[in-house]
């Protein structure tokens, strides 16, 4: 049982707890939103959610659970490449909550699309991802062999 005690008290840990809780009430810190709170103040809004693999969606959020696992309901893929964009649409799609990494509102007022981007066809924009990842592993193979080369 003594290690369920806090050291040099004769008071369990919960209860200093538990008191440490009335206290930040007490101070006015009771506003602070449950985890959870947060994501409901985004219910049936539109979104735009970056995932770990860089990808962004565009959806409208209609549910989500415990482990921020969200429901996206219109869901498009954005992709940009250059100067020119492309919407994927994907329908309704679960996004599980570990890959997030973060989410907002789109502003309604605001127009989505920076200056100067021009949409084109999805496959256009899935050509043009595959070029650039072509000329990117091409880059990354030249670097390679003249790495013995010391430019600087």
């Amino acid at each position: 049982r003594t290690r369920n005690r806090s050291p040099g008290t004769g008071k369990h840990r919960g209860d200093a707890g538990a008191l440490q809780l009335q206290a930040m009430n007490a101070e006015g810190l009771h506003s602070v939103p449950l985890p959870g709170a947060a994501l409901a103040d985004e219910l049936d809004k539109r979104l735009l959610i970056q995932l770990r693999d860089g990808r962004k969606l565009l959806g409208t959020l209609r549910s989500f659970d415990q482990f921020a696992n969200l429901v996206v309901e219109g869901c498009v893929e954005r992709i940009i490449v250059g100067e020119q964009y492309g919407d994927i649409p994907l329908g309704l799609q679960i996004v599980r909550g570990e890959n997030v990494v973060l989410l907002g509102e789109v502003d309604p007022a605001v127009p989505e699309l920076p200056p100067g981007l021009v949409e084109v066809s999805p496959k256009e924009i899935k050509q043009l991802l595959r070029d650039e990842k072509e000329m990117n592993k091409l880059k990354a193979t030249l670097r390679a062999r003249m790495d013995f080369l010391d430019l600087e």
